[in-house]
């Protein structure tokens, strides 16, 4: 598979990741082996670049993907991430944390349960609005100038938060969502990043499995799913939403493709700094989404996309609480 650079700090990864998180939560009830199958023919496939995070599971998500990659830790570009805080006791509970002390337990309890010396990006998972973005940052410097960490970035961060972050310290990448309809990050995330050398890292590229085609309704979705509280799995709002989904499968299915892959194959067009981390925890939609990476969209498919599924016309916000987002 292709590579491409994240950013300028010297950071390679192969131009579709993996998510991980739904192997251990979110996304309904797990199957291990089938989880540390499918990232084990990630690897088999070039798709070298893992995302997991503390948070997942709680805990569960990296122990796993650490189980899945013993003895092959040269193969793989591992990416976890700090600052949402959850607790064993109370599974409902969420909270923030950029505080340096936090950042550098955080860690190493990461690198104990992944299972390795050091990670090759660290994210900030969301914004400490109580810690200056410098001290924290200053801390994963830290961990960098100590080889805990070799590449450091945010994950939905503003503008400003980004330039002040990276004043501190070179961020290798910044993650958020983006996909044909998760596009607000264009306005000013997006050129920041490439005024600075940042590169992109694209999660949730296919809307939650709604631009796969396969969801017609939240009947069968686990009761924990978190989609069920998602606005734009909602009601009216699901309804317009796959009406576009429509749209995009009649595109897919003139190029003979998914609907999934043209809508991967749209996101590593909009520039080379970009790189999806489609999260799926069978090989059947590995193998289907990293065939996307060959595929190549003339001017006029771009075109075409962009106008039957317009980012605008998409119903409803992408949390059901976007306080959360640093924007």
């Amino acid at each position: 598979m292709e590579r491409r650079a994240l950013g300028t700090q010297g950071l390679t990864v192969s131009a579709l990741g993996l998510g991980c998180m739904g192997m251990s939560e979110f996304y309904g009830p797990g199957d291990e082996a089938e989880s540390i199958a499918t990232i084990q023919r990630a690897l088999e496939l070039g798709v070298d670049f893992l995302d997991t995070a503390d948070v997942y599971g709680p805990f569960t998500n990296e122990e796993l993907v650490g189980r899945a990659i013993a003895g092959r830790r040269d193969e793989v570009v591992l990416a976890t991430k700090f600052g949402i805080v959850r607790r064993l006791d109370d599974p409902d509970y969420r909270s923030v944390s950029g505080r340096p002390d936090y950042v550098r337990r955080s860690c190493e309890d990461s690198l104990r349960r992944l299972g390795v010396d050091y990670v090759d990006l660290y994210y900030q998972h969301r914004i400490d609005l109580e810690v200056p973005i410098e001290d924290t940052v200053g801390a994963m410097a830290e961990l960098v100038r100590e080889g805990k960490v070799h590449h450091i970035g945010l994950s939905e961060a503003s503008a400003e938060t980004i330039r002040r972050a990276h004043a501190v310290h070179p961020l290798a990448a910044v993650q958020t969502e983006y996909s044909l309809w998760s596009r607000e990050l264009e306005d000013a995330v997006l050129p920041t990043l490439r005024q600075l050398g940042i590169g992109l890292v694209a999660y949730s590229p296919l809307g939650r499995g709604l631009l796969t085609g396969t969801i017609a309704s939240l009947e069968g979705f686990a009761e924990n799913d978190h989609r069920r509280k998602s606005p734009r799995f909602q009601g009216e709002n699901l309804s317009r939403n796959l009406e576009l989904v429509e749209a995009l499968e009649a595109l897919a299915a003139e190029k003979g493709v998914t609907p999934a892959q043209l809508a991967l194959a749209w996101l590593l067009a909009q520039g080379p700094d970009i790189v999806p981390i489609p999260g799926t925890k069978r090989r059947a939609y590995l193998e289907e989404n990293a065939a996307a990476a060959a595929m190549e969209l003339s001017p006029s498919d771009l075109a075409r996309l962009e106008e039957v599924v317009p980012h605008e016309a998409v119903a409803g916000e992408r949390y059901a609480d976007m306080s959360w987002v640093n924007r």
